[in-house]
């Protein structure tokens, strides 16, 4: 009696188990089929505007109800004279490398970072001088959010030469450390066209899973919860040997 009352209790702490096992991974499966639609979505958006190229003026760019939106822009002005931002860890080509940032000055509009395209890193990990072009001009890019920082935790570093160093483009920070309260929260992806700066494209999700790849992460986190249910099944129904 005492036996089968163990078995019983044993059998619903396993049950109970695996129930729990598979709540979880059935919601990061679902976590990453949402992560999949929401990437496809701005892929879609910012797809939608570069074919379109109906060009707002740079003031747009510090329009804060749209920060998280895709906008064709241009406009002119100049780049300030400040020291560049180097947003680290961004790969191109399997190549490590950095992507340089500048702030452009638009006439009669905030202050808004211009990203000028990637740059490769040597073994020291020296930073790329950045130079600033110094005649005003005109300029066309598309308008996006800054690149997510993911995970990882913001910081600026100033380099030796002034030039700011950073994980992930977090505003606040670079506002302070640029002393511009009023930089855009937009940032300006500079048109490839333009036959200035460097290395670069209008990908909006650089260095980033693009969707296939959550959508083959939910099909993990799916498999392995059937996985769990399936061992559960057997583990209960199987034929105790003698």
């Amino acid at each position: 009696m005492v036996d089968a009352v163990s078995v019983r209790r044993s059998a619903v702490l396993g049950w109970m188990l695996a129930l729990l096992v598979i709540a979880l991974f059935t919601r990061l499966g679902f976590w990453q089929v949402a992560r999949m639609h929401e990437k496809q979505a701005m892929l879609d958006a910012a797809h939608a505007v570069v074919q379109q190229r109906h060009a707002l003026p740079l003031s747009a760019a510090a329009d804060v109800p749209r920060s998280r939106d895709y906008d064709w822009s241009a406009g002119s002005g100049r780049f300030a004279a400040l020291p560049p931002v180097l947003l680290d860890n961004q790969s191109h080509d399997e190549r490590a490398g950095v992507r340089a940032y500048r702030v452009f000055l638009p006439v009669d509009a905030a202050p808004l970072l211009v990203e000028l395209g990637w740059l490769p890193l040597a073994g020291d990990r020296h930073m790329p001088p950045v130079p600033r072009p110094d005649a005003s001009m005109r300029i066309a890019g598309l308008l996006a959010p800054p690149p997510s920082a993911g995970i990882a935790t913001p910081i600026v570093q100033p380099q030796a030469d002034g030039t700011l160093l950073t994980i992930a483009l977090d505003l606040p920070l670079l506002r302070k450390a640029l002393a511009l309260p009023a930089l855009a929260p937009r940032v300006l992806k500079l048109d490839p066209a333009i036959p200035l700066g460097y290395a670069r494209d209008l990908d909006v999700l650089p260095n980033t899973l693009p969707p296939e790849r959550h959508l083959g992460y939910a099909v993990q986190w799916f498999g392995l919860a059937l996985a769990v249910l399936v061992t559960a099944l057997v583990l209960t129904f199987r034929k105790p040997r003698r």
